[in-house]
């Protein structure tokens, strides 16, 4: 059985997911360790948990995921498993108990069908249960001076996100990625 366990920077396994993180995630793709540990320790709405396997010995720890409490529906920003244990189903588990731990929307990124992997990482997803979003969407970059990726969102929980899209892309802008949506849509009228 897996197990999420909300962890903080003090917890003795944070090492093992920070190190996770920066080895599943180009660094475009992650805030830097400073603010990640903050929303760690410190934001209510991020929520980072170890995920372990209760039937391996010892509840060995086999991965990560982030989610945030958004409104009306949960985030999650980044999901990672440890390279010890990938092609051993163990993705598709952790999406089964996402969806069982956490009922209602649920909204996560993924790249732009454009080469074979994000193309079978799509695809993946859907057989777990999400829905590709095919609304443009831009990934705010994580750093000041960093780029903006051209994503998808993926949904579960519910039929369709089209006419909330533009709601959950601002709270995502905002609360995520720290983006002064006010100014944006200023600059964008």
């Amino acid at each position: 059985m897996l197990t999420f366990t909300k962890i903080q920077t003090s917890h003795p396994l944070y090492s093992f997911a920070e190190g996770l993180l920066h080895q599943a995630f180009p660094v475009d793709e992650r805030r830097d360790d400073d603010a990640q540990r903050y929303n760690t320790d410190n934001n209510p709405a991020f929520n980072y948990y170890l995920v372990t396997d209760e039937e391996e010995e010892n509840r060995t720890a086999i991965g990560l995921i982030t989610v945030w409490e958004l409104s009306g529906f949960r985030y999650v920003e980044h999901l990672a498993t440890s390279p010890t244990i990938r092609n051993k189903g163990y993705g598709k588990r952790i999406m089964e108990a996402l969806l069982k731990e956490f009922p209602g929307i649920i909204i996560l990124e993924v790249e732009r069908p454009e080469d074979e992997m994000s193309t079978r990482r799509i695809a993946f997803y859907q057989r777990c249960g999400f829905t590709l979003c095919n609304q443009d969407y831009l990934q705010p970059p994580y750093r000041k001076g960093g780029k903006s990726l051209p994503l998808y969102l993926m949904y579960a929980g519910t039929d369709s996100i089209d006419e909330q899209y533009p709601e959950i892309r601002d709270e995502i802008y905002q609360k995520v990625y720290d983006v002064d949506i006010t100014a944006r849509k200023s600059d964008n009228t």
